[in-house]
């Protein structure tokens, strides 16, 4: 970096500022325009995008699809937060925070908002008793990874990848600062993992869901084409995990929906039945590149 930037006395909001999300990021919160969310055959209604937040909604359910839980039957809807559909006011209604996934369970009167991805995998955990150990320190220890993953995931998405992937422009500072926290975050879980199958423990659980579709996806070259960057071979129990989850089943169809970036064959913008998975029409994929 050759250019020192000297604060404001008082921060202003620059609107030309802010790379390549410029359009939607903004110092206020709340609506920017009316519009319904709309709603499906099935009590549980999610409205998301396939990034890694949003993937942990859509492998929780079709993971509980899979043990036979047929109360977890959902309609999903494809949220785009590059439109700013997350500032609709039906979104904003779910959401004050306007970010994704968002879920409202129809079982409750009135329906039940959830928003955060994290509470969503406790509130379906705990609706459906699974994937979360019953055992006081069992539980414990699985909480505490997902706690952790809500609070590492900042510096690796907001952090590593803004300034890696998005930033206007490249400066060495922030980059180097996280990749080095980024890297040092890997190293906790090649530690954890080389003790344990999965993260906290030998059972599969909602520590898993919150965790992979970040650091998972990350080692296995998915998130900001960084995985050279960051020499993410030598993390082999993370490599062991990360794969090991990928070949699940319900992570692979939950990969896919409200996708719409990336291979076509792995999009289905949205869900309303298991059968979707098997008949996507092109208003449910994007059409194949010429």
């Amino acid at each position: 970096m050759t250019d020192t930037y000297e604060p404001p006395k008082v921060w202003t909001w620059d609107q030309e500022s802010g790379g390549r999300f410029a359009s939607i990021n903004r110092p206020i919160a709340g609506a920017t325009h009316d519009k319904d969310l709309p709603i499906g055959k099935h009590p549980l209604q999610l409205y998301s995008l396939a990034t890694p937040n949003g993937v942990k909604a859509t492998v929780m359910l079709e993971e509980l699809l899979a043990l036979g839980h047929t109360g977890a039957e959902y309609d999903a809807w494809l949220i785009n937060i590059g439109e700013g559909d997350q500032f609709g006011s039906g979104f904003v209604a779910a959401n004050p925070n306007s970010k994704i996934p968002a879920l409202m369970d129809h079982t409750t009167d009135p329906a039940t908002r959830v928003f955060e991805s994290a509470s969503i995998l406790l509130y379906l955990a705990e609706k459906f008793g699974e994937f979360i150990p019953t055992d006081a320190r069992a539980r414990t220890e699985c909480m505490s990874w997902v706690f952790w993953q809500m609070g590492s995931a900042p510096y690796l998405g907001g952090g590593f990848g803004h300034f890696y992937a998005y930033a206007p422009e490249k400066w060495e500072y922030p980059i180097n600062r996280f990749a080095m926290e980024v890297k040092r975050q890997l190293d906790v879980l090649d530690r954890e993992l080389a003790e344990n199958e999965f993260i906290g423990g030998p059972d599969y659980t909602i520590a898993d869901m919150a965790i992979w579709p970040w650091y998972g996806q990350l080692v296995l070259g998915r998130l900001y084409s960084a995985a050279g960057f960051l020499d993410v071979t030598s993390y082999e129990n993370v490599m062991r995990w990360a794969k090991q989850i990928d070949a699940r089943p319900a992570v692979l169809r939950g990969r896919m929906v409200n996708r719409a970036f990336g291979e076509p064959s792995l999009q289905l913008h949205e869900r309303h039945d298991a059968s979707d998975f098997d008949t996507k029409t092109q208003d449910k994929i994007a059409p194949a590149e010429e």
